[in-house]
């Protein structure tokens, strides 16, 4: 970078990097791209080992060996876990007489939120271009070394995809749904957002669950007890179970978790008949909430939308959090007040001709992207579109 000298290596451990000097680079407003989050993976072997997830995590170095950057990375060798979905890609690759498999990806495991991948802390902004570029250019550089198909990097902010383009880089947009405060001073003021028939409905869904004997409890922090941890492991199994799904976090990874992350974590628990049925699992941003897990002992009409959705606002609100990210998918929170989002993605192909072809895709994937966010808003969307529907 203009003279400077630095080295890029992978890192198979990210023990191997010191916690702060990895989480200065990372900042405090995004948990999944600390330091505790991603050692409590590998640690808890959800991934290394035989998952098909190796760390390989990119480390910038400058000439005194300081880390001045960093990028969360693993070959992979499957596309599971990471809900950018290029499993046709691997198939074509695959038919055509190539390997897609392993593949170097930039992304947090199991985490579908967007969030910074080029981790380069207080780097001076006229810098920073130059810094992800040369990230992004190492990352294609290692999966060339390694003789791979293929780099991608999974969630990045939007506004780093501009400079991956000029690099070569493939732009992928695909749709979440999420809720927006609009500086709401409690729920009820959300409510008066909506339109008549959708407000009715989610005040109905919150009474029956209400009705039901349940009680909601939100816990962060030293709230948060080992008891509580095992519950939500059994709805978390559970979950995993009714969907015929793999479970990708180990038990381990929890305590971990508990013990290193609990002032960034929610656990929103539901209480009836003396003991605890239910639960989702959140964490907590600078300016975010992250839905991520949910369970329930007990099939009680709507108990998922609250423990999932509603508890998710009333706690967002109360702190002044500007969005809740509900995760991948879910038309249904629409009704709930999540609208669509595009999240972005990005993707490096060695073989021209494949390249070539991801490329089209992509371009005829995107417009049936906007056209579906653009029919969701105009016809789908819960929220009132003049003052005087107010009941």
């Amino acid at each position: 970078m203009d003279g400077d000298q630095f080295s890029l290596e992978l890192c198979d451990d990210i023990s191997r990097v010191g916690a702060a000097e990895w989480n200065a680079l990372a900042g405090d407003e995004n948990p999944f791209v600390r330091h505790s989050f991603l050692y409590a993976l590998e640690a808890g072997q959800a991934v290394g080992g035989d998952t098909g997830w190796e760390p390989a995590h990119l480390l910038m170095r400058n000439a005194e060996n300081v880390l001045v950057a960093a990028m969360p990375a693993y070959l992979k060798h499957h596309s599971y876990g990471e809900y950018i979905f290029d499993h046709s890609w691997a198939n074509a690759f695959n038919q055509a007489g190539g390997q897609y498999y392993p593949k170097l990806l930039s992304a947090i495991p199991f985490t579908p939120a967007t969030g910074p991948r080029f981790l380069t802390g207080s780097a001076d902004n006229a810098r920073q271009p130059q810094i992800r570029k040369a990230l992004a250019n190492g990352l294609a550089e290692f999966a060339t070394r390694l003789d791979l198909s293929s780099a991608h990097i999974n969630f990045l902010p939007e506004a780093d995809t501009d400079d991956l383009q000029d690099e070569g880089w493939l732009i992928r947009s695909s749709i979440q749904f999420h809720w927006h405060n609009d500086g709401y001073e409690d729920f009820d003021d959300f409510l008066q957002s909506l339109s008549s028939r959708k407000r009715k409905n989610i005040r109905k869904e919150r009474q029956s669950v209400t009705d039901a004997g349940v009680r909601m409890l939100q816990l962060t922090g030293d709230a948060i007890e080992a008891r509580h941890i095992d519950a939500f492991y059994r709805f978390y199994l559970s979950t995993i179970d009714r969907k015929w799904g793999g479970a990708y976090l180990t038990r381990e990874v929890f305590d971990i978790l508990h013990q290193t992350m609990a002032d960034k974590m929610l656990l929103v628990m539901a209480e009836f008949d003396g003991r605890i049925i239910g639960g989702a699992l959140n964490f907590i941003g600078a300016d975010a909430l992250y839905g991520r897990n949910w369970g329930a002992d007990l099939d009680i009409p709507n108990l998922h939308f609250e423990a999932c959705y509603y508890q998710a606002l009333d706690f967002a609100i109360a702190h002044k959090l500007r969005r809740v990210e509900a995760g991948a998918q879910g038309f249904h929170k629409v009704q709930r007040g999540y609208l669509p989002v595009k999240t972005w993605s990005a993707h490096w192909i060695a073989h021209d001709g494949f390249k070539q072809a991801i490329a089209r895709f992509l371009r005829a994937e995107e417009r049936g992207i906007d056209q579906e966010a653009n029919h969701i808003n105009l016809y789908a969307s819960p929220f009132r579109k003049a003052p005087q529907d107010q009941t």
